[in-house]
């Protein structure tokens, strides 16, 4: 039997919940390639990083390849918003103040951890937190959503989540955007404006979601809950703490604080190339 990934003999926890709402959300890009490198070698123990950001949208490689991407673009500036382009895979996904992301990074053992173990972790993870709401949470690909995936996570059919993975030296960051609260069908609308203008009626390579924003929903609305962030951050503290011997609040350490500007460095370099050809 495979060993439970949540178990882990201590966990530190990086809450960027609050504090990440006044910083650029490439910083948490290059967070967590560094945490998977440090997690990775060995030189910090297993890791759950929590982070919110101010209305942003992260785009996806193949979203800046669409033909009409500068009037998509336009479209989130006039809305309010971001965007910056992510060093992992998936499609546009929209942050904001309701939107809860967790990162969870692994050390790689000797036989290495199958890309399915990662996401199941994040999916027992997210069931035990919700353990109480009495719900069903399916794991299966939601057409019609913004990034859609064969681990979106859904309740009666409309997802309020999607989970990524970022493999790194030996680390692995299994990553997964909650709506917690505000309108999920809203936030649709935003992406399927983007597409919409992005593509207009091109025929392209690559095939881009149609956007049903019916199919989106917050917890908070799924649940008929009044779920707020920091509620469900007691949850994952929760779980965590009892998955854990040694569960403790950490930032980066004197060792990391290099590293992380290394990988920060990197991710911005390689936004500005892809975005604006610099």
């Amino acid at each position: 039997m495979q060993e439970d990934l949540l178990s882990q003999k201590v966990w530190r926890v990086i809450d960027q919940s609050v504090v990440g709402l006044h910083v650029n959300a490439l910083q948490s890009f290059g967070m967590d390639d560094c945490l998977c490198a440090s997690v990775g070698s060995g030189l910090s123990p297993a890791t759950a990083r929590s982070w919110v950001h101010h209305n942003t949208v992260v785009l996806g490689i193949q979203d800046t390849k669409l033909p009409y991407l500068t009037d998509g673009l336009k479209h989130l500036e006039e809305r309010g918003y971001r965007y910056i382009v992510r060093n992992s895979g998936g499609l546009a996904v929209v942050l904001d103040e309701g939107v809860l992301n967790v990162s969870l990074i692994f050390p790689e053992t000797e036989k290495g951890i199958d890309i399915n173990r990662g996401y199941d972790a994040m999916l027992t993870l997210v069931a035990a937190m919700f353990a109480d709401l009495n719900v069903e949470i399916e794991a299966r690909e939601i057409v019609g959503s913004y990034c859609p995936g064969s681990y979106d996570l859904s309740i009666a059919g409309k997802k309020f989540a999607g989970i990524s993975q970022r493999r790194l030296r030996r680390g692995v960051a299994v990553q997964i955007y909650l709506c917690v609260n505000g309108s999920g069908g809203e936030r649709a609308h935003l992406i399927q404006a983007f597409y919409r203008l992005g593509k207009r009626h091109s025929e392209t390579k690559f095939e881009y979601p149609e956007i049903n924003p019916v199919v989106m929903a917050s917890l908070a609305e799924l649940t008929h809950q009044n779920l707020k962030v920091e509620d469900v951050m007691l949850r994952l503290l929760q779980v965590l703490r009892k998955k854990s011997e040694h569960l403790y609040a950490g930032t980066l350490t004197k060792e990391e604080l290099p590293l992380y500007q290394s990988y920060y460095e990197r991710v911005v370099e390689r936004n500005q190339k892809i975005l604006f050809g610099q």
